[in-house]
């Protein structure tokens, strides 16, 4: 299994991970919009994910990036960040930077893995 395949699966887990969050960080007093927003966002870089691994591209690959951004931007602009909310937004900030890593990770292997073909030719 190459590189990109090990960062696909974690973008992955992550997004798969992030979409049922809600099921074990879930609180009386949560917001809609926290539990929502994880499932939406978890179901999208999953989704991303699976098609990163059967068809790379650079596209994609900056697309669940974008996703690792969102999830660590989310708990402040949607206002889950507070005490109340902490596990849910915990859950947040660490699945962004595992799809951020990823994300970026994939995007830097497969411009490089592009530039190689290019220039051997």
């Amino acid at each position: 299994m190459t590189g990109k395949r090990y960062l696909g699966l974690a973008a992955l887990i992550a997004g798969v991970y992030a979409a049922l969050s809600p099921i074990w960080t879930n609180n009386p007093t949560e917001t809609n919009k926290g539990i929502y927003t994880m499932i939406a966002l978890g179901v999208i870089t999953a989704a991303l994910a699976l098609v990163s691994l059967y068809r790379p591209s650079v596209a994609i690959d900056s697309l669940i990036t974008l996703m690792g951004v969102l999830f660590i931007v989310s708990p402040w602009v949607l206002s889950f960040s507070d005490t109340a909310y902490r596990p849910m937004a915990w859950t947040a900030w660490i699945v962004g930077a595992v799809s951020l890593v990823a994300g970026a990770g994939e995007f830097q292997l497969e411009r490089s893995e592009h530039r190689g073909l290019v220039t051997n030719r």
